[in-house]
């Protein structure tokens, strides 16, 4: 399949005239990127033809200015459901710095890559007592993963539009509703403000996810789809350079954090907390970070050879605890357990104890935490 800029061009004046307005214009710099995307969606089904015919403006409840077409159709970016799973020996399309989401599922820690989420953004795990929506926007860089228990276990594909530059899912039994990723509820059609109870994860290199869960299961490379995902073919150029302000369509930019910073946000109404990795990374090899959420004690925890953040409840067993960063890793000062950011007691009298984690935390890049969360408390390296 060839795409041309007409093409992409007539696919955002189909959408502007089915009902959305479509104003926001694609940030000339990132044509190359656009065009990237539709090269990558060239195995869609059909299209939202008549968006309006189903989600009209009455339904919607976030800014339509900003929801848009991305260039390609309804699952022109096709999630997976329940894609095969191999060990962390045969994943030989990652590297130690690649990054990966990890979780607890089905009682087995699980890597999904961002390497698959380039291309795939969405994928749906169907497990014994749980269904999940792991989720990934390359363009936002957040990670999320969400219970589809709340849908009745329905599946999540990729709508093919965007909303502040971030996934829009929608609901495959109908497609009728969107689910703006970040918003965490539905935006637009019948489930409109129906929100979605997020499960926690933690991201980081898959390097220091390994190391952590040598047992641990992952993506195999063998998703049916011919797709590049080693390093090397990270379709989006230099967009994740930290400074880097270009978007693939133009919004407000808050200027008080370079525009791609990777941070741990824990999302709370229209505020929240944020914490920037390079306020986090004080060139120590472990943080902690003392904060509360809604009037409880909570706790952040970073590393920085694995380049990533968790937030947490501080306590264990209905026990509080006090953690503390050291040279070779984190403890608590009342058994001198030592943790994982990843919230597990590794040694010490509290050995194989999990500290309860903040399920609504997760990582983005700063420019769309705070579209998503513009009263956001912004944390800046001081205690």
């Amino acid at each position: 399949m060839q795409a041309t800029f007409d093409q992409r061009r007539q696919s955002r004046n189909t959408f502007r005239t089915a009902g959305f307005s479509g104003s926001r214009r694609p940030h000339a710099s990132l044509w190359v990127l656009s065009l990237l995307i539709v090269l990558g969606g060239c195995d869609g089904l059909t299209n939202f033809s008549d968006p309006g015919s189903s989600v009209s403006a009455e339904n919607c409840r976030i800014d339509r200015d900003f929801l848009v077409s991305g260039g390609v159709p309804k699952d022109g970016i096709p999630a997976l459901t329940d894609p095969v799973m191999v060990s962390a020996d045969q994943a030989t399309y990652l590297v130690d710095d690649s990054r990966v989401i990890g979780l607890h599922f089905d009682g087995k820690p699980t890597a999904i890559p961002h390497n698959i989420l380039w291309h795939h953004e969405i994928v749906n795990l169907n497990g014994s007592d749980m269904d999940l929506a792991v989720t990934y926007c390359p363009l936002t860089g957040s990670s999320m993963a969400f219970d589809r228990a709340d849908l009745n276990g329905a599946e999540f594909g990729v709508s093919g539009l965007l909303f502040k530059n971030n996934l829009t899912m929608y609901d495959r039994r109908s497609g009728e509703s969107l689910w703006p990723q970040m918003n965490r509820e539905a935006g637009c059609g019948p489930n409109a403000g129906t929100a979605l109870t997020m499960f926690p994860v933690v991201e980081m290199t898959w390097g220091g996810w390994r190391e952590l869960h040598p047992d641990t299961e992952v993506i195999s490379a063998n998703t049916g789809f011919s797709r590049g995902y080693r390093e090397e073919h990270y379709p989006y150029g230099n967009y994740e350079q930290v400074d880097n302000a270009g978007l693939l369509f133009d919004m407000p930019i808050d200027e008080r954090r370079p525009p791609k910073e990777r941070l741990l946000g824990i999302a709370e109404g229209r505020g929240g907390q944020a914490f920037p990795f390079g306020a986090l990374d004080n060139g120590e090899p472990y943080r902690v970070v003392e904060t509360t959420l809604a009037g409880a004690p909570a706790v952040v925890l970073w590393s920085r050879s694995r380049r990533g953040a968790m937030a947490f409840r501080p306590t264990s067993d209905d026990r509080s605890l006090s953690l503390e960063a050291r040279e070779d890793g984190i403890y608590d000062t009342e058994t001198s357990s030592r943790w994982t950011i990843d919230g597990t007691a590794v040694s010490g009298d509290l050995e194989g104890s999990q500290l309860e984690p903040i399920s609504e935390a997760y990582v983005a890049f700063w420019f769309a935490w705070a579209a998503f969360q513009p009263e956001t408390a912004l944390w800046t390296g001081n205690d």
